[in-house]
């Protein structure tokens, strides 16, 4: 069980690390807009991606 957990972790931060590889003026741009907006609506995203995670986990598991 902590195998599979320590690898879903190490692939958050893979995945998580290609785009400031990649592209990292557009990540600066994206964390700039997201400091501009208002709680709620990071709330709303937040929870938004956990869901379609839970959601794509179900499907996969």
């Amino acid at each position: 069980m902590w195998t599979e957990l320590l690898s879903a972790i190490a692939l958050v931060f893979i995945l998580e690390g290609i785009m400031p590889f990649v592209n990292p003026n557009w990540i600066k741009r994206v964390f700039l807009t997201a400091s501009q907006m208002d709680n709620t609506a990071l709330r709303f995203i937040g929870v938004s991606s956990m869901l379609v995670g839970m959601v794509l986990l179900y499907i996969v598991r």
